[in-house]
């Protein structure tokens, strides 16, 4: 007997594929097969996915400022529900499970159309446009967060809080205790922008250092990830500071990092808010701005709120507001590690298992690899 079949959609981003990668190893670990449908954007981050399969499903984002452009993407957006229906019924899941993002529209539609049963999960704390558009054909409604907004009234589905799905890698890095400043006094400070936030990382972190005092300045170890085109001048700036750095664009080893930091300059997406819960790390969080819904705002506020960050937004990120909160990080130790432990008050570790409980309740007690 076959064991029954889930097919996660996500693409995109990691902040997609991060949660899903935790689901399918939480799902795998139960028993049944896992199939990714992504598409070509995210299908270049999925080849260490957990998935029996992965498939490529035609996507696009309906946005676009002119009406060709939008009808364009709608006419891609039915050709990828028609292309997600004929693998559906040859792949016969017993649940499709989106991520959120238009890439996930198509694989979830179809499944509707088909009578599969549907889970939308949405990390963030305001639903986003695309799981809006599926809300109310999916059969169960997972949220990263309590009390989200955005949420269209009167979902026929189920709404339930399950957390967001961590990868393993992060939960072993969340062993390590937290350090506050180092033994000799140094703080070890990480900055990571995102794939469209760094910039701003690379144009106000370096010169916040510069205006720290000079023995200040040199109790300061800097991770910074920078975008390719900026790397030259943030290595430049800290060389000439006589800084401790390292900045590359992308940190493989990311959940390691944000154990050994003792502050993170960050944006907030929503697995980044969920990591620095569970690994219990003080932050500066900029959100992202100009975003419709504002989702990066209200999942900042999550731990601003509790006291585990400072929430900035991008306006008042300058160079100076960010060398005076640093500073007064030294002169109160003590502030970091209160924001440590309120961050990891927040932290829900066993969100992936609960994901995976609420699938497979859904799968029909008589399922064996067919169509419920």
């Amino acid at each position: 007997m076959n064991a029954p079949l889930i097919l996660l959609t996500a693409g995109g981003t990691g902040g997609h594929l991060f949660p899903a990668e935790a689901l399918a190893n939480a799902l795998k670990a139960s028993g049944v097969r896992v199939a990714l449908a992504t598409d070509k954007r995210a299908n270049a981050y999925a080849g260490s996915f957990p998935a029996d399969e992965i498939v490529e499903i035609p996507s696009a984002t309906p946005s676009g400022r002119s009406l060709p452009q939008m009808v364009k993407a709608a006419l891609l957006l039915g050709r990828g529900t028609l292309k997600a229906a004929s693998l559906i019924r040859a792949m016969k899941p017993a649940v499709v499970v989106g991520f959120g993002g238009y890439p996930t529209v198509p694989p979830v539609l179809a499944a509707s159309f088909l009578k599969v049963p549907t889970v939308i999960h949405e990390a963030n704390g305001v639903m986003g446009r695309a799981n809006r558009l599926l809300a109310r054909r999916a059969t169960v409604i997972a949220t990263g967060f309590a009390g989200i907004k955005g949420v269209p009234a009167n979902v026929p589905g189920k709404t339930i809080h399950t957390g967001n799905p961590i990868r393993p890698a992060v939960l072993d890095a969340a062993r390590q205790p937290y350090a506050g400043l180092d033994s000799d006094g140094k703080l070890r400070l990480l900055v990571v922008g995102g794939s469209q936030g760094a910039r701003v990382m690379s144009d106000v972190v370096p010169p916040a250092v510069e205006r720290l005092p000079a023995d200040l300045r040199a109790r300061v170890a800097i991770t910074q990830q920078a975008r390719g085109e900026d790397l030259d001048r943030v290595r430049a700036h800290y060389r000439r500071q006589g800084v401790q750095f390292e900045a590359e664009p992308f940190f493989k080893d990311l959940p390691h990092r944000l154990a050994e930091a003792g502050l993170v300059v960050s944006r907030s997406g929503a697995s980044t808010v969920a990591e620095l819960a569970v690994i219990g790390r003080p932050s500066i969080l900029v959100p992202l701005p100009g975003s419709l819904d504002q989702d990066q705002a209200a999942n900042a506020k999550t731990l601003g709120d509790l006291g585990a960050a400072i929430v900035c937004p991008q306006s008042d990120f300058t160079p100076e507001r960010l060398a005076q909160e640093i500073q007064l990080f030294f002169q109160e130790p003590d502030r970091l590690t209160r924001a440590a432990a309120a961050a990891h008050s927040a932290s829900i570790t066993d969100a992936a298992e609960r994901l995976a409980q609420a699938v497979l309740t859904l799968v029909p007690s008589n399922n064996n690899g067919k169509n419920p």
